[in-house]
């Protein structure tokens, strides 16, 4: 009933949200006399707040159309190279000709797959992320798709089919031999499932199993250092979630009648834990408004268009990361089953391992991704790596300055010196062979 109630209010305000855009821009036409005094503006910005509090955000778009190697600006083409219920695998390619132009043999630059998480964001919210690694990767990311758009005949999506959608990415990007294996990034929430794809992969022995994963914030074991959302799935029974937050998709969605955690559900959480921060920060927005300031307003715009728009997940998936990741620690333990294998970690001996925490980070706190270290036992310590990243917090370690100067230089390092070694350990082998 949540979800219908919610359809229904968004379509009873409807009318105030269009009044609300017409007034706004009344108050500021340039045909309005009053438009350049303080009351109009005031009245102006007080119904750009109201229709953008009301509004509903779409998927926004990547806005990404070029990068630079070495002063020169390379086109890209966002392709989509699989496409499944759930997901699209979409690769950022750069213009091989304009590459070529580098003087610089960009062909073969590791591949590398950012997992982005299924957490109520779209991966667009990877933006940053992605632009940092372009200048010298070849860049893919998991795209995932609201599940609401899913019709309920296109099956279940669960803990197990996210690893065998890692699996099956990453054997479509490794089956280029010429490039080498690639490179994973998880970041955030997938860190179990990529973990978890690796190390099934590593058992099986399976030719395109990743180079090297690098686990950014994630939850491998969030018994260390727990933070308020780790409290909050321990305080509460797996029952209560069940019955309090997976809601039915009503008409007319293509996923009608799919049982999800909607997106505004876990939006409004998000918000309810920063509510001051939130409610500052459109404070400062009016202001802004009011005094003309408008590079500021469209930073507040940019970030909260990008926040505000969400994505519902599919029932079985959130109760499953409930139950396994947070409440049963699974994975840690050394329990995690993946279609009645058990998950083993230390099967992996050549797929380099590198983690990455924040200091102030609130959502996964240290130790939680370190921990993955302690599970990955036959993995040589000269291809292992664990940084924490002074003076950031969650959003801080995949985004922004911090990420940019500090922590993507070290990430790049990593995976080359990865590449490095491969290709000294294929010599060896071409040598011996």
């Amino acid at each position: 009933m949540l979800y219908s109630a919610y359809e229904f209010a968004y379509a009873a305000v409807t009318p105030a949200r269009y009044a609300a855009r017409m007034g706004a821009r009344f108050w500021r036409s340039p045909f309005n006399p009053a438009a350049n005094t303080w009351a109009a503006r005031s009245t102006a910005a007080a119904f750009d707040l109201f229709e953008n509090a009301m509004r509903r955000y779409p998927k926004p778009e990547w806005g990404i159309d070029a990068t630079h190697v070495n002063g020169v600006a390379i086109p890209i083409d966002i392709e989509t190279v699989a496409r499944k219920s759930f997901c699209k695998l979409i690769r950022f390619k750069r213009d091989p000709k304009v590459l070529a132009k580098t003087k610089l043999d960009k062909a073969s630059d590791p591949k590398v797959l950012i997992v982005a998480p299924v957490s109520g964001h779209y991966a667009t919210l990877l933006r940053g992320t992605v632009e940092a690694m372009l200048p010298g990767h070849d860049v893919y990311i998991t795209d995932w798709i609201d599940a609401r758009e899913v019709p309920i005949s296109s099956g279940r999506f669960d803990l197990n089919s996210y690893i065998d959608y890692l699996i099956d990415f990453m054997r479509i990007m490794g089956a280029d031999s010429a490039a080498g294996r690639a490179h994973a990034v998880a970041v955030c929430q997938p860190g179990p499932a990529l973990l978890s794809a690796a190390a099934l992969m590593a058992e099986a022995e399976d030719p395109n199993r990743p180079a090297s994963i690098t686990l950014m914030g994630s939850p491998i074991d969030t018994r260390r250092s727990p933070t308020a959302p780790n409290k909050l799935s321990q305080e509460r029974p797996y029952h209560w979630f069940a019955s309090n937050m997976i809601y039915t998709v009503p008409a007319p969605y293509p996923g009608v009648m799919r049982r999800v955690y909607p997106g505004f559900v876990q939006l409004y959480s998000f918000l309810a834990m920063n509510s001051s921060r939130h409610l500052n920060a459109h404070y400062d927005y009016f202001q802004h408004l009011v005094e003309g300031d408008g590079d500021s307003a469209d930073k507040h715009r940019s970030f909260y268009d990008e926040y505000l728009s969400v994505m519902d997940m599919t029932e079985e998936f959130y109760l499953q990361t409930i139950r396994e990741v947070f409440q049963e620690h699974a994975l840690a333990d050394g329990k995690a089953m993946h279609h009645g294998q058990r998950i083993k970690p230390e099967a992996i001996t050549d797929i380099a391992l590198m983690t990455v925490e924040g200091e102030n980070d609130d959502i996964s706190g240290i130790g939680q991704t370190q921990a993955a270290h302690d599970l990955c036992t036959n993995i040589p310590d000269s291809m292992k790596i664990d940084y924490i990243q002074p003076g950031v917090g969650h959003y801080g370690v995949f985004n922004g300055s911090r990420w940019r100067s500090e922590i993507q230089p070290k990430l790049a390092k990593f995976i080359a010196h990865e590449e490095r070694e491969a290709a000294g350990r294929m010599g060896v082998k071409l040598a011996a062979e």
